[in-house]
């Protein structure tokens, strides 16, 4: 299944009525989820979330505009976030099988179709951008709407779509930025201040664009300095107290002892002219890339925040950023009371930050996802000026659904194996037995761990406890899949053969709805042996009053590999391709005798302790 997730960002927060005409239109597409509306009164803005297959959220896209430009007047419009039109800003984000390219074609058709249809400027930007200026959205929306009017006739400024001109309906729609990019994290810091030239001071050290360097501050508040300006022979640079005489010997310095090209952080980030430098701000870096920044104050929360927009989590994380910000901010006696997530965040991204909090307190990170996303939500105070529920704030997340077989309560699940039906049979019950003795693998590791004299044992267990984690998770959802997959098979042997065609079909569904049937219990199998193999760490390191509960996890976990290559086996009892047949039968031999001889490692390893 192709997922894309759509963000569009309208200029009204304070009317619900409005917002609820704009994504009636979105929810009306069929194949489109609304995952999130989040409002802003004192923005006057709102941003919404949606995800859908390519082509419902394409014409969600465009409907969603449509009612923007009908019930939102620009003219009319005030607020504290960066703004020009009435939808300002709407990304397409690749989600699940489909590319950046895929976005970026996306965009580019949406971006035609309401230029066209609907009259309103259309600026590309990041990935689907026309020319490397108009990647940054700061850059693109810059004079905000009161200044569109002189954009819209500046030639370096034509709009990719729509109208070039300032008429009567562009004066109420504004212009629409619509492009295609990562997974952005919409992040706020909370301060314990109304004082937004602080929250600003804070934005402008976090942000990748930088600032302009100060000086002769009175106090440790960096704003209350003089900027530093460039003139004739004089060059500072703008990370340290150096000094040149022309910008290339100041050029030549930020590159060997900063690390970058002043030339293109000047040109890119502020069109500078680099050969008419004189009266200009000295600028300096910020100390995040992909971290975008500004601040402002919330009449909601009594206080001022530093709004971020995080454009690749992978490359700059949550708690970098937060750990920054609490740094800086006391620096200015200012205390970071907690944060907020905007929309939506990425399950990875906050694994990651529990992770990093766990392992600061020197505790294991080998523990079900939903305490290490909980660690996250608590060590980054998500939960300080807003709800925040994991359920429906975090995307990618390995849920397991209500109506699976692994969500029944364990009376329920052994009865319903006890029934008169095939399945869940032997190979479920195979993945439910390798994921119990994950189970107990994690617990000997973190039971052994984070303790007074664990030092020893810590860096040998505890990467152990994250392995099995993983495995014991893709094993429960193999419960399911195992019994999806057999019935699959079963559907395809009940379709119709009374014509050639139709026994062709018959037979291409049954080959590959065998295959499949094959496929997953020898994953079972696989991901219990690596089960047992992780065990061997687990009974030599581990606690002597665990050991008794490392054996079981073992014999749990080679019931897992049995089991799963008897139900590999009785499926490849139809198979009629003798190659593939004996290239299974194989890898199932392999992983017998590793299983055979890392359960006999692991008994001895028990029995000598």
């Amino acid at each position: 299944m192709k997922i894309v997730e759509c963000v569009p960002n309208f200029s009204e927060g304070k009317d619900k009525g409005m917002i609820h005409e704009i994504t009636a239109e979105i929810e009306a597409v069929e194949g489109v989820e609304l995952k999130d509306i989040d409002m802003g009164a004192d923005m006057n803005r709102t941003v919404v979330t949606f995800i859908g297959e390519p082509g419902s959220v394409k014409e969600a896209a465009f409907r969603g505009i449509k009612k923007a430009a009908e019930v939102i007047d620009m003219s009319k419009h005030e607020g504290s976030h960066p703004r020009m039109g009435a939808t300002d800003v709407c990304p397409f984000v690749p989600v699940k099988g489909v590319t950046m390219d895929d976005c970026v074609d996306i965009a580019k058709e949406v971006g035609k179709r309401v230029g066209e249809e609907l009259n309103i400027p259309i600026y590309l930007y990041e990935e689907a951008a026309t020319e490397e200026k108009r990647r940054n959205l700061a850059t693109v929306r810059s004079g905000e709407y009161e200044g569109l009017e002189d954009k819209l006739v500046d030639p370096d400024w034509e709009p990719d779509f729509g109208p070039a001109e300032w008429n009567d309906r562009v004066k109420k729609t504004g212009a629409t930025v619509i492009g295609a990019r990562e997974f952005l994290i919409a992040y706020n810091i909370d301060l314990n201040t109304r004082n937004t030239k602080i929250a600003w001071d804070i934005a402008f050290e976090l942000r990748d664009r930088g600032r302009s360097k100060r000086e002769g501050s009175p106090d440790d508040h960096y704003w209350k300095g003089n900027i530093v300006r460039y003139s004739k022979d004089r060059y500072p640079c703008g990370e340290c107290d150096h000094l040149e005489s022309t910008f290339e010997d100041i050029r030549e310095h930020t590159q060997e002892e900063h690390g970058y090209d002043l030339k293109e952080f000047l040109e890119k980030d502020y069109d500078y002219d680099v050969t008419d430098l004189e009266g200009k701000a000295v600028k300096k870096r910020g100390k995040f890339s992909h971290c975008k920044a500004i601040g402002w104050y919330v009449d909601d929360f009594n206080r001022a925040q530093v709004s971020i927009n995080l454009t690749n989590y992978k490359e700059t994380s949550i708690h970098d950023v937060y750990e920054e910000s609490k740094k800086i901010a006391r620096d200015m006696g200012v205390t970071v009371t907690g944060s907020e997530i905007v929309g939506l965040v990425p399950y990875q991204a906050l694994m990651e930050s529990g992770r990093y909090y766990l392992e600061k307190q020197g505790q294991p990170t080998g523990v079900p996802w939903w305490d290490v996303v909980e660690t996250a939500i608590q060590s980054l105070g998500l939960r300080d000026v807003s709800e925040f529920d994991i359920e429906s704030k975090v995307i990618g997340a390995p849920w397991i659904p209500d109506d699976a077989l692994a969500s029944m309560k364990v009376d329920e699940f052994v009865h319903e194996v006890s029934r008169d039906s095939s399945t869940p049979g032997g190979g479920s019950i195979a993945a439910l037995s390798g994921s119990l003795g994950a189970a107990l693998c994690s617990m000997v590791c973190n039971l052994s761990t984070g303790g007074r004299g664990t030092e020893d044992v810590d860096p040998i267990l505890m990467p152990v406890a994250d392995g099995v984690q993983e495995l014991k998770q893709r094993l429960l959802e193999a419960v399911d899949e195992d019994t999806r997959a057999f019935d699959a098979y079963m559907e395809a042997k009940q379709m119709p053969r009374s014509t050639k065609e139709q026994r062709d079909k018959r037979k291409r569904a049954m080959d590959k709805g065998l295959k499949h049937a094959v496929q997953v219990p020898l994953d079972t199998a696989k991901m219990s042996a690596e089960v047992i193999e992780l065990m061997l760490d687990a009974a030599e390191h581990g606690k002597k009053g665990a050991l008794s509960d490392a054996t079981v996890g073992a014999q749990m976990a080679y019931a897992g590999v049995v089991g799963g290559i008897a139900n590999v086996k009785i499926n490849l009892a139809d198979m009629k391709d003798q190659e593939y047949v004996e290239t299974v039968l194989e890898e199932c031999e392999d992983i017998q005798h590793l299983a055979d001889k890392r359960l006999k490692e692991v008994k001895d390893i028990v029995d000598s302790r």
